[in-house]
C-alpha cells in the first residue's frame, strides 16, 4: 500500500508550489524518511526537508427525522513537501 493517499489542491496549497513546497495527504503511520523516499521515487526529484501535520477529524451533527445524528470525520496527516530549487512536480501531466 503506497504511503501518499493523495496530493493536495487547494488555494492555500497552491500559493505554496511558487516555493517549491507541495502538500499531500499520507497516511497517519507515514513517518519523514518514508514521505521522503516514496516522493523523490514517484516523481524523480530532491526533497531537501519535509513538515508533517495531524489532523484531528471534525465533529459534525445534523438533524433528521428520528432525531439527532453526531459523528466525526476521519483523523488524518499531511505533509508539506520542499524540493529542490528548480525541481517542479507537475499534478496534472496524468490527466
Amino acid at each position: 500500500m503506497s504511503i501518499l493517499k493523495k496530493p493536495i489542491v487547494t488555494e492555500k496549497a497552491t500559493a505554496l508550489n511558487e516555493k517549491g513546497q507541495y502538500a499531500f495527504e499520507v497516511t497517519r503511520e507515514a513517518n519523514k524518511v518514508q514521505i521522503k523516499k516514496e516522493i523523490e521515487q514517484l516523481y524523480g526529484v530532491t526533497v531537501t526537508g519535509i513538515s508533517t501535520i495531524r489532523t484531528i477529524g471534525k465533529v459534525k451533527s445534523k438533524f433528521t427525522k428520528g432525531g439527532a445524528v453526531s459523528g466525526r470525520r476521519a483523523h488524518g496527516k499531511k505533509a508539506i513537501v520542499t524540493v529542490k530549487e528548480g525541481d517542479v512536480i507537475d499534478f496534472y501531466s496524468s490527466l
